[in-house]
């Protein structure tokens, strides 16, 4: 495939961004089976954030294009041969992963409407409705965004200088793939979707690492990519989870509960290497020091945000408390990794626990340097659940930077869930 002759012809049908409803992360889907079967009438609101505001993108983004992207992906259905995969396929060695209830409610989805309006140089973009529904926006629109951010940037350029720079960016990848072949042990998966320069280059990174690196490759997040390339899917859960369940909590008693409430809704689902606990919505140290004995017994952690080598100190003493064995847990890295980030950790914890990570923007979107201005970095775009049922949600995070929520409901989660002074780190995609 030629990228670049691609990219000179974006404009071509045959290119929509979003391909497909399982053009999205592996944990979205699990994740929406459990509010499914848990929470399906609970209403929710998500919104676009733009964490770099540094970034215009309503003056970089027609909002004529960004409509019909929107409106194409209101479109997709489930094709069969993408409802036979999720029906028939085995993940993480279980068959039928997917229950029939749910596929067949699946089966049948449409996304529901967006709202779009033009505020200033940047776009705000909400979806309101049933949980299950609206959570399904998020990837895709998160991926619609930064993919007419790259044409939009890449639109001037010719043939040969889309040619010269396609090549320079897989020179780029191709370098650090290199470097990851000489550490020993690792297992390392991409977790790019989200915020990736665009689907055809997630899925030219998914191909260099499946031949680059081989079996330390375990597979990615993006679903489609997996069907197509016959890799694993990866993925268990995020933070939307806690997040909405602690909206909804009626009092602070609740609200401390509902975190774990989350985690016992998905230990009866699930088993074995998705029993993986996500420490850090309010907090990593906070969260382990109340946690119930039982969640010491999961296969591990992951660790998404403040000090990464901290954090699996923090979970390593924990399991050490409880009588575990950390040497056999894993524990998943995937806060904003980049190769040397990636061979010091492994390096740190070799032999301590089993320690793998996920890749992500930094795979699949690391155009720095590659245009003039830097025009072409990466950039921090989330999309989060802001409400649940009419209450506004709380992220605290490891990290202040990453904080999300009313500042009275930030002040009250701190409180109820003991968070201290944290240490500052800057948020670089």
């Amino acid at each position: 495939m030629d990228i670049a002759t691609r990219v000179y012809n974006h404009k071509w049908k045959i290119d929509p961004i979003i391909r497909s409803l399982i053009d999205t992360d592996f944990y979205k889907l699990l994740m929406c089976q459990s509010v499914f079967r848990n929470k399906p009438d609970t209403q929710v609101t998500f919104s676009l954030i733009n964490r770099s505001t540094s970034v215009p993108l309503a003056r970089l983004i027609d909002e004529g294009e960004l409509r019909e992207q929107l409106d194409h992906i209101r479109s997709l259905s489930l094709s069969r041969g993408e409802s036979t995969w999720l029906r028939g396929n085995t993940f993480y060695g279980k068959r039928q992963m997917f229950r029939p209830d749910f596929m067949e409610w699946f089966e049948n989805l449409r996304l529901p409407p967006y709202h779009l309006e033009r505020k200033g140089d940047q776009y705000e973009l909400t979806f309101e409705g049933s949980w299950p529904e609206v959570m399904l926006w998020e990837i895709p629109a998160l991926s619609v965004l930064m993919e007419l951010r790259s044409r939009a940037v890449l639109n001037d350029m010719g043939r040969f200088e889309l040619q010269v720079l396609y090549a320079r960016a897989m020179t780029k990848v191709w370098e650090k793939i290199e470097k990851l072949r000489e550490i020993p042990n690792l297992g390392i998966a991409d977790f790019g979707t989200r915020r990736r320069h665009s689907f055809l280059w997630q899925d030219w990174c998914v191909q260099a690492m499946m031949e680059g690196l081989g079996n330390a490759f375990s597979g990615t997040s993006n679903c489609l990519i997996a069907m197509r390339r016959e890799v694993e899917a990866i993925g268990t859960n995020a933070h939307e989870l806690p997040m909405v369940y602690s909206a909804l909590a009626e009092d602070d008693a609740a609200l401390a509960q509902a975190p774990y409430n989350v985690l016992s809704d998905w230990h009866d689902e699930h088993e074995g290497n998705l029993r993986i606990i996500l420490p850090d919505t309010y907090g990593t140290q906070g969260f382990l020091d109340h946690a119930p004995d039982w969640l010491a017994g999961w296969t591990g952690i992951r660790v998404d945000s403040g000090d990464p080598a901290a954090a699996a100190e923090i979970a390593i003493r924990w399991w050490q408390d409880r009588g575990e064995d950390p040497r056999q847990k894993r524990v998943i890295f995937s806060d904003g990794l980049d190769v040397d980030k990636i061979a010091e950790l492994q390096a740190q914890f070799a032999g301590r626990v089993k320690a793998s990570f996920g890749w992500g923007t930094l795979l699949t979107n690391d155009f720095r340097g590659l245009v003039p201005g830097d025009r072409l970095a990466p950039f921090s775009l989330v999309c989060k659940a802001i409400s649940a049922n009419g209450r506004p949600t709380v992220k605290l995070s490891d990290n202040p930077e990453k904080a999300m929520g009313p500042a009275d409901e930030i002040a009250r989660y701190k409180r109820v869930f003991g968070v201290g002074e944290q240490d500052s780190v800057e948020v670089i995609v």
